[in-house]
Formats: C-alpha cells, structure tokens, sequence
C-alpha cells in the first residue's frame, strides 16, 4: 500500500485511485458485464440494451387506460389472507376496466394477476430474474422480461394511476417511498396510495407519527395523508373509486 511516509496513511494520490477503481467496479458490475472480455468500448453498448428495455416498457403501457399496480411479497403463498385479498382485489378492479399490473412474480404479484386474468382483464407482468421470483408467473396476458432492476423499476414506478401494497419486504417498501416521494414533492400529482393490512403497516405509519413528524419533524402532517391504510377489500375498492374521480391526467407516463 503506498503510505505517506510522515504519517504513515495512504497518499491522497492513492486514495484518490483506489476511490476512482472502486467507482469503476460499480459501473462494471451493475451496468456492464463484468465477465466480459470485449473490452469497456464495446461494453458501452450495452447503454442501447438498457434504452430499448424503457422503449419496450412505455409502449406497452401507453396501450393501457386506467391502471392499478400490486405490490406485496414474493413469499406469500396461495392459501394466505392476503394472497386471497389481493386477487379479490383485483379481480373487482378489473371488472371495472382497470389494467392490472405487476412484477411478473410469484406471492402477491401473481395473486394480482390471478385476479385480473380469471374475469378477462387485462394482467400486465413486469418481471425480472431475482432469488425469489425465477420466472414470470402463468396468469398474465401481456408481459415483459426485464434484465436491468432499475428499469424495471421506473416501468413500475410510472405505469398507473392507483398503487396498492401489501404486506411485502425491502422491494415493496422501496416502491412505497418512491411513490410517496414522487406526490410528496409534487413529480406526479396526487393519485391513490393504498396499503392493505392494517396489523402490518400500523407499527411503520406510528413510526411516522411518533418520530418522524413530532419528535424529528422530518415530515409535515399533510404528507401522512399522501397514503390510505384500509383493512378489507370493499373498504379499499370504496377508496380506490373515489379517488380516480380526482385525477386530472389518467396517465402519469
């Protein structure tokens, strides 16, 4: 390690190269192919690759008038309150004409599509290869394969005009924040922001109340209003109605 002999702590020059290496790495092994031999000229290319996957995903959500999107765990199982609630849910959205669209996944993903698929409607999946979701689930009638996580995930973020999570892990409270940061600095105008099951979601929104408005005051009352906590599917199918009167633009992409 080169060491400044004074102090006897890395250089500034060798910090500064080690830091402009790691940087490098980054690029290598999330946009490019680090096992590439072809050389970072040739793997630039791959630029165009993640360009037609956002050039695929808005033309096929341009096709869609009103559209709900599902969120939840990939490891919710067919038999549990919320994978049945989901494809209730969507299948009563559905039958109002509502695209339904999802991660392509299984758990509360295929649950949604289940839903939507079952009456006729219209069951978008948007799917990518990941430890627990290997393959797009069988229920959809339109779909995507996604290799880039972060396209994927603007397809997602952008595709409708109502947003619905269940319970769910790291994924699903990425795509909550992101939305609610999106209306919250005013990106996107307000739409429909659900979350479904109130045993689960109650501990983080007192958390937001307890901490991050009173005691911190990283937030402002009204930005508790930016999502609705409903506990059954009539009540969030009341909400959802609702509120789709409000919007002004039907499509945010």
């Amino acid at each position: 390690m080169a060491l400044d002999k004074k102090r006897r702590t890395p250089s500034n020059k060798f910090i500064g190269k080690r830091k402009k290496t790691e940087q490098h790495q980054r690029i290598v092994s999330e946009l490019l192919d680090p096992d590439s031999t072809q050389g970072d000229a040739v793997q630039s290319w791959r630029v165009f690759r993640i360009m037609s996957e956002f050039v695929q995903g808005f033309e096929l959500l341009r096709d869609h008038g009103l559209a709900a999107t599902f969120w939840g765990s990939a490891r919710t199982e067919p038999g549990d309150q919320y994978y049945k609630a989901a494809e209730e849910l969507a299948a009563r959205l559905a039958k109002k004409d509502f695209s339904i669209i999802s991660g392509g996944g299984p758990g509360i993903m295929e649950a949604s599509n289940v839903g939507a698929f079952k009456v006729g409607g219209r069951s978008v999946g948007l799917n990518i290869k990941l430890p627990f979701e290997q393959k797009l689930n069988p229920y959809t009638s339109e779909s995507l394969n996604f290799d880039f996580f972060f396209s994927r995930k603007v397809m997602l973020t952008f595709a409708s005009e109502v947003y619905v999570y269940f319970p769910g892990g790291f994924g699903t409270l990425d795509e909550f924040f992101e939305i609610i940061t999106l209306i919250q600095t005013k990106k996107i105008e307000p739409i429909p922001v659900v979350l479904y099951g109130k045993e689960y979601w109650t501990p983080l929104i007192e958390f937001f109340k307890n901490d991050m408005l009173q005691k911190y005051q990283t937030i402002s009352p009204e930005d508790l209003e930016l999502f609705q906590l409903v506990d059954s599917v009539d009540e969030a199918m009341m909400y959802i109605t609702k509120e789709v009167k409000k919007i002004k633009n039907t499509r945010q992409v």
